[in-house]
């Protein structure tokens, strides 16, 4: 029998890190995103379907002028993308607790497969009686195959932002 999940945004976050001028790490978040995963054994998540968008405006990196760049056409484009999407292609068990998420990553007007590392934290039943699901996951994009291309080169010659994103992601899912 088919469960819906839905996400529980108030326990969930969605992070990206970046190395910026190659010696520093910029740690960024999205605020505001919904998710939900269709099981079509119950409990059973490897039968999942996995939906999750993003609101690109809602990118916080604790600097109101990167936030404005970083919504900007040089970069996400959020008057005319507001959203990232995800919808996962597979769900394959690699150990305990363990699994690899497949699917597809639309950002902007470019959509590619990815793949992310995925740890199953348990259930549980919350103390207002809801029954929870926790998932850390984790993956790496390359920002210049979603033409997230916008550089700069310091006067040195350093790059300013580097082409991998690292995505990390802690959720909490509510069976419905």
């Amino acid at each position: 029998m088919a469960t819906t999940w839905k996400l529980d945004p108030t326990h969930s976050e969605v992070a990206f890190k970046v190395k910026h001028l190659v010696i520093t790490t910029v740690t960024g978040y999205f605020r505001s995103f919904d998710g939900t995963v269709v099981t079509e054994n119950e409990d059973d998540f490897t039968t999942g379907k996995v939906d999750f968008t993003i609101e690109t405006g809602s990118i916080d990196t604790n600097q109101s002028q990167r936030d404005e760049h970083l919504k900007s056409a040089d970069f996400f484009d959020a008057a005319n993308h507001p959203q990232l999407k995800f919808t996962s292609t597979s769900i394959e068990e690699k150990g305990d607790d363990e699994f690899v998420l497949r699917g597809d990553l639309t950002i902007g007007d470019v959509t590619k497969p990815i793949k992310f590392d995925v740890e199953f934290g348990g259930t549980v039943t919350d103390a207002y009686g809801n029954f929870k699901a926790g998932f850390e996951v984790s993956g790496k994009i390359s920002r210049k195959e979603y033409n997230l291309t916008w550089n700069a080169v310091t006067e040195a010659g350093a790059i300013v932002v580097s082409d991998d994103v690292k995505i990390q992601a802690s959720v909490q899912f509510v069976k419905q």
